[in-house]
């Protein structure tokens, strides 16, 4: 069957309509979203092509939630950055219970509170300024491909602050997590910050996005109204150094006002892409900012 060939992100949109389809008089805006508009229509039905193309999105999609978490082999990069890590687990047990229970994925396990339990003795009267947390959530691919260029980037920018010295705890990775998780870790570390790196939840056109929440004296019930969530980081949608920078702005700020949420606001200038020119390739998406989370 004739159809409109799919979107394919940084390929023009093509002039004509194979014959068969109908196409509509949205079909030039394609070029600026990956979201599903004029697809056209064969008859009473979405073109083939169109069709096939939500499948393979919605497959991706449900890859991503249920690809099992690499928790070694992100705990070896982040050790090639000369990072000390600790690889923890949620209360929940697996992927099922994850997805079924939140609650559980928001809570240490015993095991995990017993390793940072044993590692504070050694040092009971060590304090950090920030803590990282690295956690699966919703797509692992996210983490997987994203964690560590983000956090060298991040590091980076941490260590050129000069007098401005950040003293950063050891790096925690947590399987079967949600963004609370990070509340506790943070707390057993004596941390005054914490910054969770997790997988979003995967839409249609983004199986490997990204979240960075920040959270001011975080604590065990923590809500999310005192967090800050840099959004869509990817390199369809916010590139990883302008995530570090806003980040690295944010932590800045939350440090001298000593707080976060929705008192702390982001004021980087985020520059607009130029005005597309017809021909060209869309631009990435842009940032999208929000001061609460839904993981």
């Amino acid at each position: 069957m004739n159809s409109v060939p799919p979107l394919v992100p940084g390929q023009p949109v093509p002039s004509s309509v194979p014959e068969g389809v109908t196409s509509t008089p949205w079909q030039a805006l394609r070029q600026f979203t990956d979201a599903r508009i004029a697809l056209g229509r064969a008859g009473v039905s979405l073109p083939t092509a169109a069709h096939l193309a939500f499948q393979l999105a919605h497959a991706q999609a449900r890859d991503a939630v249920h690809l099992p978490f690499d928790a070694a082999g992100v705990v070896a990069g982040l050790q090639t950055l000369g990072c000390q890590t600790f690889r923890l687990h949620s209360q929940a047990a697996d992927r099922a219970t994850y997805l079924q229970r939140p609650d559980l994925g928001r809570r240490l396990d015993v095991p995990s509170l017993e390793t940072l339990f044993n590692w504070q003795a050694t040092a009971p009267t060590q304090s950090f300024d920030l803590a990282f947390v690295v956690v699966d959530g919703l797509s692992s691919l996210s983490v997987h491909q994203h964690t560590v260029p983000l956090l060298s980037a991040m590091l980076a920018r941490l260590q050129a602050d000069g007098d401005q010295r950040w003293a950063v705890a050891p790096i925690c990775v947590v399987a079967q997590g949600r963004v609370a998780v990070g509340d506790e870790v943070a707390e057993r570390l004596n941390a005054d910050m914490v910054v969770v790196l997790i997988g979003e939840r995967p839409g249609l056109s983004s199986p490997d996005s990204m979240g960075i929440y920040l959270t001011w004296a975080p604590k065990v019930g923590t809500t999310d109204a005192a967090r800050n969530c840099i959004s869509n980081v990817r390199p369809a949608g916010l590139s990883l150094a302008a995530a570090a920078t806003t980040l690295h702005q944010l932590l800045s700020q939350a440090r001298r006002k000593q707080l976060s949420g929705v008192g702390l606001k982001d004021d980087v200038d985020h520059q607009l892409p130029p005005p597309l020119v017809p021909g060209q390739d869309p631009p990435a998406l842009s940032l999208w900012h929000r001061a609460a989370g839904s993981q």
